[in-house]
């Protein structure tokens, strides 16, 4: 059987791709557990620095296979579920970007927008399609979506289910750059090298976190925190060569987390 997530290193950035692309990578829980197993891999690996997601063929992810929907209708499923929730990817301290080249509905909405940064393809198919199919906003969408792109613009494509190219994905701010598809992964893996080459592994770990978390809290409970982090991050070795490889104008050589 063909690997369900293909995985590969290079100068430090780890490339996920979802591989179904006869389903247009349509999501399983056999898809998810390798996907989730192969993130908490990259956690322990001093070399990868950042991760890039994207999918096999023509979509990124289609949303939830189908097979699998109508099984759960029929109480004929009986796969046990993965313990870890979808919006598992921001529990990784290292930074994850999407990289969504096609189809990306429903289910793979939500994978793609819990990385921490999403590239698309301009012509990329987009849709939350939820409300199409007697759903409702799934795994904190409704959540995520209004912080990201303001109430409005995600009641529309929530309420409507309609579909959306990434070219309008970024006009609506739901997404960092819509790029030509033939040139998509490769500006993807060129952003996560930058990080990889220049961006200490600690300082991302913890601003990942706080901006994760700082949506839950006040702007003075998050100023508190930040004052502890920063006084805490002098102590660090990242500290010492952030600063002496700018004065001595050379690239950082920083610690693995």
């Amino acid at each position: 059987m063909a690997e369900l997530v293909l995985s590969s290193v290079d100068r430090g950035v780890l490339t996920l791709t979802f591989n179904r692309p006869d389903r247009l990578n349509a999501w399983t829980d056999a898809m998810g557990r390798r996907y989730f197993d192969l993130l908490e891999e990259a956690e322990k690996d001093p070399g990868v620095r950042a991760v890039v997601v994207t999918g096999a063929g023509k979509g990124f992810c289609s949303g939830a296979d189908f097979q699998m929907l109508n099984d759960i209708q029929t109480g004929a499923y009986d796969e046990e579920p993965d313990p870890r929730p979808n919006t598992f990817p921001i529990t990784i301290r290292k930074p994850i970007i999407a990289a969504v080249n096609g189809a990306c509905a429903g289910l793979g909405m939500v994978h793609a927008l819990v990385c921490d940064l999403v590239f698309t393809a301009a012509e990329a198919k987009w849709t939350t399609a939820f409300s199409r199919r007697g759903l409702v906003a799934e795994y904190g969408l409704s959540w995520i979506l209004p912080r990201i792109m303001g109430q409005q613009r995600a009641m529309d494509i929530l309420l409507s289910g309609r579909t959306f190219t990434g070219a309008e994905a970024f006009e609506l701010g739901l997404v960092n750059r819509a790029v030509p598809r033939e040139s998509l992964l490769a500006e993807a893996q060129d952003y996560a090298r930058e990080l990889a080459v220049h961006s200490s592994p600690a300082s991302m770990a913890i601003i990942k976190r706080q901006v994760w978390n700082d949506w839950n809290v006040t702007l003075d409970e998050s100023a508190k925190t930040a004052i502890e982090e920063m006084v805490t991050s002098f102590g660090r070795p990242d500290f010492a060569e952030g600063v002496g490889s700018f004065l001595e104008r050379r690239l950082p050589d920083f610690p693995p987390l």
